[in-house]
Parts: structure tokens; C-alpha cells; sequence
């Protein structure tokens, strides 16, 4: 990812009080597990005979340096902010780093890891947008480093949702990526493609109960979907990354979604995903029908209980705080 560095030291520390947002193992699934997981190869997951191409369609984010806010020791890159992304560099010694980005009446809070530079998406589409590198001072205040405005206008509304990012991790050789090939091999259209994705990680990979309360009230947790393939377990921001980084592979815009969701009368911290269907528009419930309502797409709650209509049948109890 190229870059190139001005480093104008454009504005002065600020102290702010900053709430980071608190997002680890989403809460405890209560449900059951289902059984252990069930293999699936490329050959099982090819069984088909549409016409739809499997070819996957990766968008790669870069960082020319074209426009972008600089510090001593912080980059902000907004050159490609069209695109749907900006991308944070922070080089300095604190040892806690946030990127902010706003729109509107939105914030979204992102831990920044020193040294490497990360991508994060525009999720407000058009509009004017303040992006922020903030370091800690002590305890929850935090100073600005680097920060600078944008307005932005972008190309296509479903970019932020087709590139890769910080949440979603993916590149052309990621294992997530030729998995997601494999199972849209033969598939008649995009909700086929769907459907088999779904059903691969809800058979195939387990909740990790053991990695949930591990993370528990941290943060900073990233999910890596190569990981979560390879291991066949882990969390719902697992979960819902590797769901997300198969489907936008195949060329299916789609959003992880971090929000509440309501079991047994209890409000849980958790992950899902929406995806967009041409003609359709932006969809939760895709899988099947209940009679009412389509099943909410959550393959979490999915896999770890044998009744889904207990945990995703209503949309009332789903409550999307921010998307990804």
C-alpha cells in the first residue's frame, strides 16, 4: 500500500474525553452448541449448475498521499476517500491510538495500531466528514495528533461495503477469499452465493466460549478471517468478518453490523450482517422465510442453537448501532 509523507504539523493537542467503543465477545450465547463441525471441500461446496461467476472481485485500498493531513509522527490519507475509505498511520510512543471519524451526528471510535497503516470505511455516504488520530493522555482523555475535514462524494454508494478494512481484512490471497470462490461456484445468482456462505460458516464453524471470555470487556479486538477458517471457531465479530469478507470477495455488497440483539429478555452486545441484493435493496432476513418474516441472517445465534427462530426471527429484538 503506497504512501507518501508530508509531515506538516497541522494542529495543536486538544485534550477531549473520549468513550471507546467496548466491543470484544459481544456478549455471552447462552444457546446451546450445536454439534462439531461439519467439513465441507471446495468439490461439496461446487455442487451446482449456474452460470454466475465465481471469479472473485477484490478491491484493494492505497494510499498515494495525493491529499492527506499529516503530523510528526500521524498521517491521515484521504486520498481516496471516493473510494468509500480513508487510511491512518500513527508512528509515535503512546501506547493507546484512536482514529475518530465524524458525519453528521455519527462517531465512529477505532483502536490504532502503532506502525501499520489500516483502512477504514465512510459509512455515512456523501457529506462532510472529520477524521481525527487521537493519543492518551491519561485515563479516558485523549488529545489530537492529526485532523482534518473532508467532503466527501462518492463514486459508487456500495464501495465502503465492497473494499476491504480494519473490521474486514481480506486480499486477493486470503484463504477466506478462495473459500468464498469455491462455495459460489455454480451458483445460480447472488442469493444463491449468499445462502451457501451462510451455510458453510453456520455448519462449519463453532462458538469459542473459551476466546469470548478471554475478550471480555477489552478492547481492540480484531477478527482475522483467515484465522477463524483455519481454526473452525470463534467469536460473532468472527463470525460476521468472515461472512463479510467472503460475500464483498464475490462482488456482494455487504455490511457488518454492531448492535444489540435481545435474547431471553436480556440486551447483548453483538455482530451480524446486512447484504444488498440487486432489485431487492439492503436485506437482514434472506435465508428463509417463516411464514412472516424472513430469518434474520445472523450466523452466530445460527450455529450455537438447533431453534433460530428463537433468536433471530424477530426483528424487534435487533437494534444496529453502527456499520462496517
Amino acid at each position: 500500500m503506497g504512501r507518501r509523507l508530508n509531515f506538516i504539523k497541522i494542529l495543536a493537542a486538544a485534550a477531549l474525553t473520549f468513550t471507546a467503543l467496548v466491543f470484544s465477545a459481544c456478549g455471552g450465547v447462552s444457546a446451546e452448541q450445536s454439534g462439531g463441525p461439519v467439513p465441507a471441500s471446495p468439490a461439496e461446496a461446487s455442487a451446482g449448475t449456474g452460470t454466475r461467476s465465481s471469479e472473485p472481485s477484490v478491491l484493494v485500498p492505497e494510499a498515494p498521499g495525493t491529499q492527506e493531513f499529516a503530523a510528526e509522527d500521524a498521517v491521515i490519507d484521504l486520498s481516496n476517500v471516493s473510494q468509500g475509505y480513508a487510511c491512518a498511520l500513527y508512528t509515535g510512543d503512546s501506547e493507546k491510538v484512536k482514529f475518530q471519524i465524524s458525519c453528521g451526528s455519527e462517531t465512529y471510535n477505532y483502536d490504532l495500531r502503532t506502525g501499520k497503516q489500516e483502512v477504514f470505511p465512510l459509512n455515512c455516504g456523501n457529506g462532510s466528514y472529520r477524521f481525527s488520530i487521537l493519543r492518551n493522555i491519561e485515563g479516558d482523555k485523549y488529545a489530537a495528533v492529526c485532523a482534518g475535514t473532508a467532503d466527501v462524494v462518492l463514486e459508487n454508494e456500495f464501495l465502503p461495503y465492497l473494499y476491504p478494512n480494519q473490521y474486514v481484512n481480506f486480499t486477493p490471497q486470503s484463504a477466506a477469499v478462495a473459500q468464498g470462490a469455491a462455495l459460489a461456484e455454480g451458483a445460480a445468482d447472488d442469493l444463491d452465493v449468499i445462502a451457501r456462505v451462510y451455510d458453510y460458516v453456520i455448519d462449519n464453524i463453532s462458538y469459542d466460549y473459551d476466546k469470548a471470555d478471554a475478550v471480555a470487556g477489552e478492547t481492540g479486538y480484531l477478527p482475522d478471517a483467515d484465522e477463524t477458517l483455519g481454526t473452525k471457531k470463534g467469536i460473532c465479530f468472527d463470525y460476521a468478518s468472515l461472512m463479510t469478507a467472503m460475500l464483498r470477495s464475490q462482488r456482494i455488497p455487504t455490511r457488518l453490523v454492531i448492535g444489540y440483539v435481545t435474547t431471553g429478555g436480556k440486551e447483548i452486545y453483538h455482530a451480524w450482517i446486512s447484504v444488498y441484493i440487486e432489485g431487492t435493496g439492503w436485506i437482514d432476513n434472506i435465508i428463509y422465510f417463516d411464514g412472516t418474516d424472513w430469518v434474520r441472517m445472523d450466523p452466530t445465534l445460527a450455529a450455537s442453537s438447533g431453534e433460530k427462530e428463537n433468536y433471530t426471527g424477530g426483528g424487534d429484538s435487533y437494534n444496529a448501532m453502527y456499520n462496517y
